[in-house]
């Protein structure tokens, strides 16, 4: 039992690393040799996860082989166009100006049906207001509004003096601070005990989440007094 419970957790972080080397692209966002090469991989590590008489060799090796494969074939498809087009395929103009073009539906094997609903998820009802629709590579649909149809934005409006954009940070978890994050966010350990303090915060073990955002503007929620005990 032991040896099955050890044999797990290696093909396991085999499996986990060897997706680490592919990249960070979600399942929805994988090319095609991405997606077969992951599906490959789980029935491959399964086999010899399931039977111990199997060498572990047997699970690990192939998915190595896979995986140096998916590398190589990433990095020659990066310096040649003709080799990306013929392993990724190449974008697919279904809408211009309006019009759907029923050719290059027909080709996708996609029905009206299924276009309106990708345009309906992409906030968009009336085929009208649709300059161009172009089904990428990865599957998904990008919508490109006429000028008409467009969002209003900040430009359009001439907005000025409004707040920065920026990412979050989060400093404080679970009763720890994140160090990493608090000098990312430009702000010192002190900075942070003062504004806790001036919550009625003594400890940042006190504290559950803590986040500040790019306009200095600090979150705090405290662990809950049940959570403590």
């Amino acid at each position: 039992m032991l040896v099955l419970v050890i044999r797990t957790l290696i093909l396991y972080g085999t499996v986990i690393a060897s997706m680490r080397v592919m990249g960070k692209r979600q399942i929805g966002e994988m090319q095609p040799s991405e997606l077969v090469v992951a599906i490959m991989i789980s029935d491959l590590a399964a086999v010899p996860m399931q039977a111990i008489d199997i060498p572990i060799l047997t699970g690990i090796i192939p998915v190595l082989t896979l995986i140096v494969a998916e590398v190589t074939m990433s990095f020659v498809s990066a310096r040649s166009k003709r080799f990306r087009k013929l392993v990724t395929g190449e974008p697919s103009v279904v809408i211009y100006d309006g019009h759907i073009n029923e050719k290059e539906l027909s080709k996708l094997r996609l029905n009206i049906d299924d276009l309106m609903e990708e345009l309906r998820l992409n906030n968009y009802h009336d085929i009208s207001d649709v300059s161009a629709a172009i089904i990428e590579t990865s599957g998904k649909l990008s919508v490109i509004p006429k000028t008409s149809a467009r969002n209003v934005t900040v430009e359009d409006m001439s907005l000025k003096n409004l707040p920065k954009d920026g990412v979050s940070r989060m400093l404080v978890s679970n009763g720890q601070l994140d160090k990493k994050e608090l000098k990312l966010s430009g702000k010192s350990e002190e900075w942070l005990k003062k504004k806790l303090k001036e919550q009625g915060i003594k400890n940042i073990s006190e504290v559950f989440l803590a986040t500040v955002n790019a306009q200095n503007e600090l979150f705090v929620q405290k662990v809950k007094e049940e959570d403590k005990k």
